[in-house]
């Protein structure tokens, strides 16, 4: 190829350098020609080397000078009627530009479909971000020199790369083949695929444009579509009657969002889905529950009416949620004998929060049924308009697409776009042409679609469903409507869109507009719509009688767990593991073949730890924690954890994955344990929290006999993720009746890093625990009536429990770990193997061990702590030699270990008692111990008292002098014990 651009840059020196930059482009072009007007003499050329020798030119040239040849010309010089090579040239060159306006309406005939029912950009210049009343220039014949007259022109077009209008038919007259790409690109159907970085991706939706694309849509798909259309609409209507007050969020104006959904899930179960998994806000939900996955609408009804679930007032964990929130699933059986089941996740509020859980969840359903090429399990995401454009974690959900740790074979998604967000239009919420251009960043394809042109809805649908089947990639439906209402039934539109709302009030309703025409292409009948719609209206009213006597059930709308997976959980057992197993697992786990390179360093750490395992003494963090997980991986149980740098580990202690120094290989200790063994995986993840910690709760809903973890790189990097937090983890199993054993490790503690890396924000997760400060409860399992436990252990033998105890108990709890840093390496806060070994189990609180501190009733101080801070006060209280102060860790301060708190109150009568943290005073876990702790001891007529930093606005800070100082003045008066400040 360098041979010859520098022969056809010789020849084309007197043409000038114009020229031979177009022979650059042309080359860089490869499938898509790019010719300008004035090239005749460069098509010369390209002409005469052909006419030499066929291989010096371009495959592109080559294919086209073949079909031309056929046609028009031969290789004497002259066309076949005898006409000169020069006016062959310009018989070319008008060809190029020919194929020129094909490729602009494959590639931007979008930008004039005709895709908004409404016509907003047309008829109010003020609704979106531009007209589109005016042409884009590249779509006119004018814009390449042609006129009206070569409207009947008859021209060859030939796209030897793409099998499409053009596979069978070469010869177009120019009016003919515009009207066709119109009919193709920008009638009711808009196609985006510029974006697609793949050739063999972009030339396949070309072919199933243009392939049959005046082909109707097959009567069955018509049956579906109009059958799932006619239940929308009149359950909207029959909505619309009973509970004219009521917020339901209505679909009403994209009715054909529920067709589309079904159109979606049928052809993808035709091409080998079983399992379907939902994930989408409130808008039209309740269509999707009653429809698609034919949740009995009585229990729908049932919410509307305002029915309590059994026993909510006073059971633990049924405060629910409203029913467009909910989640449920749906199982059916083929006549061929296939299972099929979609769940639609539960949700928040919070829009587009639900699409990193729903892809967990589809990961997770793909890795555990075995689904390797991630084809019989798709997720599918219905988002807003608004909200697809406006929040980032749409942009760090499409992330995923391609990431080993979290890709989950492309997802669908559909976008109702209602044209406006709340009370605000498209000018105002997005930069962006398009809603969808977020999109583009990872070369998905985009279909919009006027959601009023049945034929084109169904069409896009199928091609979506397809698309996602053969190539694994995201793929983006766009399916414009309106909203009937405002954001809710409730809400009045025309305060702020007047004229957008009175053309919405001029629509004819999609349902009847749709039945008009298919009565009138012959497909339906009047009176058999008719009979239909009197059936279901008659259905809809029975259902509202029985909901008024319908009992609430939770079962009915939890999300199942898997019935692929193993489901009996464990009862609660000593968390401890025989020595000589741990010994044994020790020996394999810290073991790394002598042929494979791995760091010195990291091979020094390995064989360090196997060490402090053989001599049972000295075991550190790393140690503690891989010993926890190859014990559950030997029993059988699946470990996963993600976040950034997990494999290695922010603080380079984990070394979970080592790599080869030598080659690009990797050695995995922990899946080198056992044939038997369980599944280890640690996955790097991207720099996203808010999405990533949501991809880990939906992995973890779908099998609670896994261990799953989400590590964030300092413990406030969570802060990132508040939102699921706070919505899923912390209330999940109170919403949605969704048990979760999610591990949440946030590295935490004050060691002069500035405000940023210090504080896991101990506070927030200790005021969303649901522990009763005044109830103090010394009986029942206070583990299983409080959402959620958090821990802020001292040692490695105790981080190893709390670890098993996840899967050990016959429930789930979300489990916080304020985890260390300083820790990690500090000699004193290291385990023996007997903590670990058989018998023993997590502790709640470790009380005073010291034989040097005087007997409990001759104790003055009893100093209750959290974390790191206990070797602080441990070397002040040697370096002073007091030894009538005693000191307890509250490992677990959520839910408060209240019997095992009261059993120090009483064995230390005579002590005072303070709470000692690091963190500021309006933060740590001060203002959750305070209350309980005085609770337990207001019948001694002693009170805690509070011993640490003052408050502050930042966590921590930024000089380390000052860390150290204030660190010395809470130490010397936690061992002096004064008065608190009155400023508390």
């Amino acid at each position: 190829m360098g041979f010859y651009m520098h022969q056809i840059g010789k020849r084309l020196h007197q043409k000038g350098f114009a020229l031979l930059r177009m022979a650059q482009r042309a080359f860089s072009g490869v499938n898509e020609l790019n010719v300008g007007s004035g090239s005749l003499g460069y098509i010369e050329q390209m002409y005469d080397a052909w006419k030499d020798n066929p291989k010096n030119v371009h495959i592109s040239w080559n294919d086209y000078f073949l079909k031309m040849g056929h046609e028009t010309l031969s290789h004497e010089g002259t066309t076949g009627k005898g006409e000169s090579i020069v006016a062959s040239a310009k018989s070319i060159e008008d060809h190029i530009k020919v194929i020129q306006l094909v490729m602009a309406y494959q590639l931007k005939g979008h930008e004039i479909a005709d895709l908004d029912p409404l016509h907003l950009n047309e008829t109010y210049a003020q609704h979106g971000t531009r007209k589109l009343k005016v042409p884009t220039p590249e779509l006119s014949h004018r814009y390449y020199g042609f006129t009206d007259a070569d409207l009947d022109k008859e021209f060859i077009v030939s796209l030897p790369h793409q099998e499409g209008i053009f596979t069978n038919k070469t010869k177009w007259k120019l009016g003919e083949l515009i009207n066709t790409l119109k009919k193709i690109y920008s009638s009711g159907i808009g196609v985006e695929r510029a974006q697609l970085g793949n050739a063999t991706q972009s030339n396949w939706i070309v072919k199933k444009m243009e392939s049959d694309y005046d082909k109707a849509p097959s009567p069955a798909d018509k049956k579906v579509f109009f059958d799932y259309l006619q239940k929308t609409s009149l359950l909207e209507e029959f909505f619309a009657l009973k509970y004219t007050t009521t917020k339901r969020f209505s679909a009403s104006g994209s009715d054909t969002l529920v067709p589309c959904l079904q159109i979606i899930i049928n052809r993808a179960i035709e091409l080998g889905v079983d399992k379907v998994i939902i994930g989408m806000a409130h808008r039209g939900r309740i269509n999707v529950m009653a429809l698609t996955l034919q949740k009995s609408l009585s229990h729908i009804l049932a919410g509307f009416q305002g029915t309590v679930p059994k026993g909510a007032e006073t059971d633990w964990g049924n405060s629910g949620d409203v029913k467009y929130h909910l989640g449920c699933m749906h199982e059916y059986t083929l006549p061929n004998g296939k299972k099929i089941e979609i769940q639609l996740m539960p949700n928040p509020s919070h829009l587009e929060s639900v699409d990193p859980v729903t892809a967990g969840r589809v990961r997770a359903e793909q890795d555990y049924t075995g689904d390797k090429d991630r084809k019989k399990v798709m997720g599918i995401l219905i988002h807003g308009d608004a909200a697809f454009s406006g929040q980032g974690i749409v942009y760090e959900t499409l992330q995923f697409e391609d990431l080993n740790g979290f890709k989950c074979g492309g997802i669908v998604h559909i976008v109702v776009n209602n044209q406006i967000g709340f009370t605000t239009v498209p000018r105002d919420s997005r930069t962006g042409f398009y809603c969808t251009e977020i999109a583009k960043a990872i070369q998905a394809p985009i279909f919009h679609v006027n959601g009023e042109n049945s034929d084109a809805v169904i069409k896009v649908s199928n091609i979506a469903a397809e698309f996602r089947q053969e190539f694994s990639k995201d793929v983006v439906i766009d399916l414009l409507g309106y909203r009937l209402y405002g954001h809710n039934e409730m809400d009045q539109p025309m305060f702020t869109q007047p004229l957008m709302y009175k053309q919405v009030q001029a629509m004819k309703r999609v349902y009847d507009r749709i039945s008009d025409q298919f009565i009138a292409e012959g497909f339906l009948k009047k009176d058999e719509i008719e009979k239909q719609a009197s059936t279901l209206k008659s259905q809809f009213e029975a259902a509202w009688k029985d909901a008024k006597s319908l009992s609430f059930k939770w079962e009915e709308w939890r999300p199942k767990v898997s019935h692929r997976l193993p489901l009996p959980f464990e009862g609660l057992k000593n968390t401890g593991v025989k020595i000589k197993t741990l010994k044994d697992i020790s020996e394999k786990i810290n073991s790394i073949p002598k042929d494979f390179n791995a760091h010195p360093l990291v091979r020094k750490v390995y064989e360090q730890r196997k060490k402090t395992v053989t001599d049972g003494a000295g075991i550190d963090w790393a140690t503690g924690e891989a010993l926890a997980w190859a014990s559950l991986l030997e029993e059988g149980h699946d470990i996963r954890i993600a976040g950034q740098d997990v494999q290695r580990g922010t603080f380079s202690h984990r070394h979970a994955y080592c790599h080869c120094q030598d080659k690009d290989e990797r050695y995995i200790p922990l899946r080198n344990i056992s044939k038997k063994q369980g599944f280890f995986s640690a996955h790097n993840s991207s720099l996203s929290e808010l999405a990533v910690l949501g991809f880990e709760i939906g992995y973890e809903y779908a099998n609670p006999n896994s261990l799953v973890m989400w590590e964030g790189q300092f413990g406030d990097f969570a802060d990132g993720a508040q939102l699921m937090i706070d919505t899923y983890i912390a209330a999940g199993e109170a919403k949605w009746g969704v048990q979760s054993g999610l591990v949440l490790l946030l590295p935490h503690g004050y060691d002069g890093q500035g405000a940023e890396h210090s504080s896991a924000r101990l506070e927030r997760y200790l005021q969303l625990s649901d522990d009763d400060p005044y109830c103090c409860r010394l009986t029942g399992n206070l583990n299983r009536d409080t959402n959620w436990q958090v821990v802020n252990c001292t040692t490695p033998g105790n981080y190893f429990h709390v670890l098993r105890r996840q899967i050990r108990r016959d429930y789930r709890k979300p489990l916080i770990v304020m985890s260390p840093k300083r820790l990690l390496r500090l000699r004193e806060a290291t385990s023996s193997i007997e903590e670990m070994g058989e018998g023993k189990r997590f502790r709640t609180i470790i009380p005073e061990e010291s034989k040097d501190v005087v007997a409990p009733s001759k104790v003055e101080k009893l100093i209750l702590c959290s974390g790191q801070v206990y070797y602080d006060l441990l070397k002040a209280r040697t370096d002073l030699k007091k030894n009538k102060i005693a000191i307890v860790r509250v490992e677990q301060i959520a839910p408060f270990p209240v019997k095992a708190i009261q059993e120090q109150f009483n064995l230390h009568p005579n002590a005072r008692v303070i709470w000692c943290q690091e963190e500021h005073f309006n933060m740590g876990a001060w203002a959750f111990v305070q209350p309980r702790a005085d609770k337990l001891l207001e019948h001694t007529k002693r009170s805690i008292k509070y011993v640490g930093r003052p408050s502050s606005a930042a966590p921590a800070s930024g000089f380390f002098k000052t860390h150290d100082i204030e660190l010395q003045a809470f130490l010397e008066e936690a061992m002096q014990q004064p008065q608190c400040s009155s400023q508390f």
